[in-house]
């Protein structure tokens, strides 16, 4: 499957679409473009006066939710608030911080990039209509991801590893997720995507020295793309009609830094069942959020 860069987005009208982290960066760009095409978005967002502001920007039917995928509370009292979606884009992510918990005691990169994006998949799931779209990363390739101290409690922490470990994580669980569904015979997809190389405020976040940051900020001019281009392969995840499950799609270009969504190969341990089943499970144990497939 191959797409071009302006990417034609297929009539959304009638479907309802939650964009997590969607008031800057490729959250916004998707829930823009996917509001465009006719969907209604909800943007669903940390901070709702910036999520206000965002979704005067995006334009269409759109509306704002509080949400912080760091805190299960605020994830269980935003499911409780949606009635029926049609696709879950799970976008809201921090990378490369320093070492921080949430409030239920997780590493926060792991609690904000998987955990609650887990748990949000959950607990929606019966109120889903069409896919969940699980954003991912190249940083997935060669993450540790020991099962038996994913919180970095006896680990010495490493800003770089803990977020790849939460990137390998969202494709293990977009992929286990996909293939429960067909086990299931549910209608219901599961796919992932990735931005390649882009430029963000997720990016631009990140702690690092002045030599490190000028050097990052070189690589991005010269081999990367804007967030408007990085969201290509989301949009692509979330829209397509004939995009089967269990798809991955990233940019087509140089090594997956940039260019127009296609789809793409990852990691051997990624398609790991075993280590998805042992995965999912350990999710289950720890946001208390079981993953029932509804029936079909």
């Amino acid at each position: 499957m191959r797409a071009p860069k302006d990417l034609p987005v297929p009539d959304q009208t009638g479907r309802t679409v939650v964009v997590t982290g969607a008031n800057s960066g490729l959250g916004f760009e998707t829930a823009k473009r996917i509001a465009r095409a006719g969907a209604h978005v909800v943007l669903a967002v940390r901070d709702e006066q910036k999520g206000r502001a965002a979704a005067d920007r995006v334009g269409g039917s759109t509306e704002v939710r509080r949400i912080d995928t760091a805190s299960l509370q605020s994830v269980r009292e935003f499911a409780e608030g949606i009635e029926s979606v049609d696709v879950l884009v799970n976008n809201a992510g921090v990378m490369a911080i320093d070492e921080r918990r949430t409030p239920e005691g997780f590493e926060l990169q792991f609690g904000t990039n998987f955990l609650g994006p887990f748990a949000l998949t959950a607990l929606l799931l019966p109120k889903l209509t069409d896919r969940v779209v699980m954003l991912a990363s190249l940083a997935h390739v060669g993450a540790p991801l020991p099962l038996d101290d994913l919180n970095w409690h006896r680990r010495r922490y490493g800003r770089y590893a803990a977020y790849g470990q939460t990137k390998l994580a969202d494709l293990l669980f977009a992929y286990g997720l996909a293939a429960r569904l067909a086990e299931a015979g549910s209608p219901l997809r599961s796919v992932a995507a990735h931005p390649g190389m882009s430029s963000t405020n997720l990016t631009r976040e990140v702690r690092m020295p002045k030599a490190v940051s000028a050097l990052t900020g070189a690589l991005i001019n010269g081999f990367g793309q804007p967030a408007a281009e990085g969201a290509l392969p989301t949009i692509l995840a979330a829209t397509a009609r004939d995009l089967p499950s269990g798809s991955y799609v990233g940019p087509g270009g140089l090594a997956e830094l940039r260019g127009a969504p296609i789809l793409v190969s990852s990691t051997r341990k990624s398609r790991n069942r075993q280590l998805q089943r042992l995965l999912i499970q350990e999710a289950e144990r720890l946001t208390g959020v079981p993953l029932v497939i509804p029936k079909a």
